[in-house]
């Protein structure tokens, strides 16, 4: 039996600057994700991933992330994307401190 469908946004990476992005209602990409589309339809979902991933001069790797809507707009609800929504974290830290 499938799984019902739960509410997305589509997430990626910038291609060149390589900090999360949520693609918008506008085709565009912003680094909040309170500004991106809100999808509660598993087709729209699926049409809106693939003209996301048409814009591989912007950015790699779009996928579907769950969220939920808050407040403000769309809000991750797995740890994952809450983290991404923080920003990057290449900052020299652990193993990286180690090998320089």
């Amino acid at each position: 039996m499938a799984r019902a469908f739960t509410p997305k946004v589509i997430t990626s990476n910038l291609l060149i600057e390589g900090d999360a992005v949520w693609f918008t209602a506008k085709d565009t990409w912003s680094g909040d994700i309170a500004e991106a589309e809100f999808l509660t339809d598993e087709a729209h979902a699926d049409l809106r991933l693939l003209e996301a991933n048409a814009q591989k001069n912007v950015m790699v790797g779009a996928y579907l992330a769950d969220a939920k809507l808050g407040e403000n707009g769309p809000e991750a609800t797995h740890f994952r994307e809450e983290f991404r929504t923080r920003g990057p974290s290449n900052y020299a830290h652990g193993k990286q401190v180690e090998q320089v």
